[in-house]
């Protein structure tokens, strides 16, 4: 019954991300033609900086979420409640942060700084959405998919407006704080439908949520940094130029996140279970989880690397061919970034998230070394030898070498056999 559920839960996912996908797709290939290099560097440098906050914004509360509802439903109103009301005060902090940042950072730069302002809004909007991890745990997430899909067709209409009316750069900047919007306002709605508790506030709530979650806040800046700190870099020592190939060659390695996350997200309250039956089927699942994800994610890698040049040229056009050979280097990272994503999930049914802080902060200054020893010499290309080689770093050999986490290396190697992989799902079948 609860595989079912996990499969129909994923189906319902991956099939309203692939149709968002190909609207994503058409509207960020007509987008960066019309912008050119520069001012799509630009737009990719302002939703850098805004990523960069998030993680604040968050309170690190969105990874423990589901868990929370697993563990606890008879409180979920007030987990809820409170999640959202703790992190829309944060939310507003960071964005008089980012605001901040960018008028000592781009001083003399007035349209920079005003696109940075605009974009930042959307993390409001971005941090409301944690009613998500609700459906999750209900296995509901038709509705929050129907719903993502439903606003990012308004929002392409919208930016498809913008491009037949020839807006300029700052109406791009605040469209996707209108998409996070109808997201949050919707999702609220229908959780009410389905007859989810009333929400409200508790500080008792919050201080259990917040002794779990703090760990996350550094872990999420730390990955914020090797996730985002290549482009802002390239922004402030190369241009936006290069940002903008930068990101055109980032954007197409991650065209096909929406499965890996769609994959985890539906596996998570499985393994969260699991972990309360024995600890055998625990690991089972999380070693499956793993085996799934390299295996997908390497055969993406390397179809990528092969036809970089024609992906870039297709989506793009002549203009980003630049992109091609940074493309063919970056989607290398997927891997390991996705690595680190399944290990989250076994780190906190372990409770041992207060060991990600090491693991981040090694992998962010390395990170920001290697960018400052590699941009100057190779550009774009130099940022994502910088994010590929601190991705294996941090997901594979601090792993290793941090010993309370080992164990959850060891289950990651073992998934390594896809072959048991295969009879575990013809099994199912």
């Amino acid at each position: 019954m609860i595989k079912n559920k996990v499969v129909k839960n994923a189906s319902w996912i991956i099939g309203c991300k692939i149709l968002q996908s190909v609207f994503a797709l058409i509207v960020s290939m007509l987008t960066a033609r019309y912008l050119g290099p520069s001012n799509f560097g630009l737009i990719n440098y302002a939703a850098s900086i805004a990523a960069f906050f998030l993680p604040i914004a968050q309170l690190g509360i969105n990874n423990v979420l589901v868990q929370e509802f697993v563990n606890t439903p008879e409180e979920e109103g007030k987990i809820l409640g409170t999640s959202l009301f703790s992190t829309f005060l944060s939310s507003l902090a960071c964005i008089v942060g980012i605001v901040s940042f960018v008028s000592i950072a781009n001083s003399n730069e007035p349209i920079t700084i005003l696109v940075c302002a605009l974009y930042s809004i959307m993390i409001i909007f971005q941090v409301l959405e944690l009613t998500q991890y609700w459906f999750q745990a209900k296995y509901l997430s038709k509705y929050t998919s129907i719903v993502a899909l439903f606003a990012y067709i308004v929002i392409s209409a919208y930016k498809i407006f913008l491009l037949v009316t020839n807006k300029d750069i700052y109406w791009f900047a605040i469209s996707n704080a209108l998409d996070y919007m109808l997201i949050a306002v919707a999702m609220l709605i229908i959780y009410k439908k389905l007859g989810g508790r009333k929400l409200s506030i508790s500080f008792d709530v919050f201080k259990r949520l917040f002794s779990k979650s703090k760990h996350y806040i550094v872990t999420g800046l730390m990955i914020t940094v090797f996730a985002q700190t290549d482009k802002i870099m390239l922004k402030l020592m190369v241009g936006d130029e290069e940002t903008g190939f930068y990101s055109a060659a980032f954007y197409c390695a991650g065209i096909t996140a929406f499965v890996f996350a769609a994959i985890i997200d539906s596996m998570r309250p499985l393994i969260f279970e699991n972990f309360k039956k024995s600890l055998e089927k625990f690991e089972h699942s999380v070693v499956t989880l793993f085996s799934i994800i390299i295996g997908l994610s390497l055969l993406q890698s390397i179809v990528m690397s092969v036809f970089s040049g024609l992906i870039i040229y297709i989506l793009y056009g002549a203009d980003y061919m630049v992109a091609a050979p940074i493309l063919a280097l970056v989607v290398w990272y997927t891997p390991f970034s996705y690595i680190g994503s399944v290990r989250n999930i076994w780190v906190l049914a372990e409770n041992k998230q207060k060991y990600l802080w090491i693991l981040n902060l090694s992998g962010a200054v390395m990170n920001v070394i290697l960018n400052f020893i590699f941009i100057p010499i190779w550009g774009g290309a130099g940022a994502a030898l910088a994010s590929l080689i601190t991705q294996f770093f941090t997901n594979v050999i601090m792993v290793i070498m941090i010993k309370p986490l080992r164990h959850g290396a060891y289950l990651m190697l073992k998934s390594l056999n896809f072959a048991n992989l295969a009879r575990t799902l013809k099994l199912k079948k």
